[in-house]
């Protein structure tokens, strides 16, 4: 298995690249993102006081400044925590999928309390969740944290709608997610795909109570009316100071992994994922931490070597799914071992949003020239 001799990518993701010297294409990929959209000693600091000097100026009439979709893990905290000390007024919106470890809980309540930021929780119907997560389960793709982040973007896009507050503050950020092959899970945002899996594997019921949106909502409506900014993109953001200040002033704990605040995704992403299509994301985590200097190669190989799961935990973890999915040993064995597939296996406007997204951009470049 040949690996990148820059960062710890490998030929899991089929689609990677090395040039002659052994480095792969996502270090390319993200030294050239890095230059165009990341963090700039001279001219991010200015672009910064810009942002907050536009969203308090656009919220002066309003109750809230922005919004931030919060899920307790390190990002999404940190970005609350910046916000307000940029003197922000923020609506702090978490969508419960049914999937919340305790950790993330106390997180998000120790952080909204001592900062004094109104909290709104938005629970998604079980029911129907169990339905969609259940199907997914059944479809032979990788990317089953789909119905969970479909389902958080578009119930945190309508609340804002709703209550009028333009601008969305997004914890994504180039620093510590630099690189994540495209080949190991689909985007999130085609409602067209998500349908047609639903319709194949479910059981029974509808998506009625499912919160989303279509492509052309999410492109004509949403992000029309709602800017989103990726404020980390902004500021010298580090993960292990983040972390340490988050733990300092909230008393927050850390959760084991990126995105394993969420108890399925720990348990998608550190046993199905591997198991079944051999990708281990911790590749593409400990690589954009080395691609942006905050951890050695040789390190980040340590850690990577480290067992996420013991026995004991990892049996847990499965039953306690398994069960909340009403899934038996049988059908999971059916899951493990059944074909795989990917989003050209089921309806999809990929095509489309490829499209758009060489468009979209085409623009940025040019109004970064400017």
């Amino acid at each position: 298995m040949k690996r990148c001799i820059n960062c710890i990518m490998d030929e899991t993701d089929p689609n990677i690249t090395f040039d002659e010297k052994g480095i792969c294409n996502h270090c390319e990929n993200f030294y050239n993102t890095n230059k165009l959209y990341g963090f700039d000693k001279e001219k991010s600091p200015i672009l910064h006081e810009k942002t907050i000097k536009l969203l308090k100026d656009k919220g002066k009439k309003k109750e809230f400044d922005c919004i931030i979709g919060l899920s307790g893990g390190v990002d999404s905290s940190y970005l609350l925590h910046h916000a307000v000390l940029s003197g922000l007024r923020v609506l702090a919106v978490h969508v419960d999928a049914g999937w919340n470890s305790e950790i993330a809980v106390k997180n998000i309540h120790n952080l909204c309390q001592k900062l004094n930021v109104q909290l709104h929780t938005i629970v998604i119907d079980w029911p129907t969740m169990r339905e969609l997560q259940r199907a997914y389960m059944f479809s032979g793709l990788p990317n089953l944290d789909i119905p969970q982040d479909h389902a958080f973007l578009a119930a945190t896009y309508a609340y804002a709608l709703k209550n009028k507050v333009y601008f969305m503050l997004n914890g994504s950020n180039i620093a510590t997610e630099g690189i994540l092959p495209i080949s190991w899970g689909y985007s999130n945002i085609d409602f067209t795909s998500i349908k047609d899996v639903f319709k194949r594997h479910k059981r029974k019921g509808n998506l009625k109570k499912y919160p989303h949106f279509g492509l052309f909502k999410y492109l004509l409506i949403y992000k029309q009316k709602i800017k989103r900014i990726n404020l980390l993109n902004q500021i010298s953001y580090s993960k292990k100071v983040a972390m340490e200040t988050l733990h300092k002033l909230y008393s927050w704990q850390y959760y084991g992994g990126k995105h394993f605040e969420s108890r399925f995704t720990k348990f998608f992403q550190s046993y199905y994922l591997p198991l079944k299509f051999g990708y281990d994301k911790r590749l593409a985590h400990l690589s954009s931490l080395i691609v942006n200097s905050e951890l050695t190669r040789e390190e980040a190989l340590l850690e990577l070597n480290k067992p996420v799961y013991d026995e004991k935990s990892l049996q847990e973890d499965r039953d306690y799914i398994l069960k909340k999915l009403d899934l038996n040993l049988q059908e999971w064995d059916k899951i493990i071992f059944g074909k795989n597939k990917s989003e050209d296996d089921y309806k999809n406007q990929k095509y489309v949003m490829e499209f758009l997204k060489k468009i979209n951009l085409f623009k940025r470049k040019l109004l970064k020239g400017k």
